[in-house]
């Protein structure tokens, strides 16, 4: 089984302020915290890096570094994320079984959550990361103000990776590049295509690197794990 990885590190930080994927995290950038999570996941062979030009170097001179070994290249981003993971997608080679298409801002994702999503996708075709949503949710107006509640029962929050056949997610991706689409993630590409995709509960934190009070609460996790 061929597992390839993808890691789409070329959004713009908008809500950041600055490029959250160099910044700082417990001695290491978000970026290559990501990417060290899939170089110790068993089952990855290669990972690609959709990210801007301009920090092909800073990337290709980390993993050098820390003696990345299945780090393969750097591939130029799209303006929207559906268009990066599809340029990442045109250089796996024919010979790939699984890809796992990972957000670079999530840098907490542990091996052995990788791990099980690749096995449900092994088996299934398809398969997420996802937690459960806990909290109380309501439905607002455009005056902000609370109309009604929604039911929590059975909703779930998206995670990556995202894994997939890779003639599946390849197909699921020619359809929204054909329709001229915008999909947020690798799910709704695939389940628009009819596909069924696996919900894998993430029991550990995953979360996404979108404002600075982030990176403190991520560190404060990473420095967690390594007391245990």
């Amino acid at each position: 089984m061929r597992v390839s990885a993808i890691l789409v590190a070329a959004g713009s930080s908008r809500r950041m302020g600055f490029d959250k994927l160099s910044a700082d995290l417990a001695g290491e950038s978000v970026l290559v915290r990501s990417i060290l999570a899939f170089e110790a996941c068993p089952e990855v062979v290669e990972i690609r890096v959709v990210t801007n030009p301009e920090k092909f170097e800073e990337v290709a001179a980390a993993t050098q570094r820390l003696g990345i070994s299945k780090f393969v290249e750097c591939v130029a981003g799209g303006a929207e994320r559906h268009l990066s993971v599809h340029a990442g997608l045109e250089r796996i080679g024919p010979d790939g079984d699984l890809v796992a298409v990972h957000d670079a801002a999530r840098p907490l994702v542990t091996p052995s959550a990788i791990s099980r999503c690749i096995s449900v996708a092994a088996s299934h075709g398809a398969a997420t990361l996802a937690h459960r949503v806990a909290d109380t949710l309501k439905r607002g107006n455009a005056a902000g103000e609370v109309i009604d509640a929604v039911s929590r029962e059975d909703l779930w929050a998206m995670e990556t990776p995202q894994i997939f056949s890779l003639t599946l997610l390849r197909e699921a991706y020619a359809g929204v590049i054909s329709r001229g689409e915008i999909v947020t993630d690798e799910v709704s590409a695939v389940t628009a295509l009819g596909g069924v995709v696996k919900l894998v509960e993430n029991t550990e934190p995953n979360l996404k690197i979108t404002v600075p009070g982030d990176l403190a609460v991520a560190e404060a996790i990473l420095r967690g794990r390594d007391q245990r």
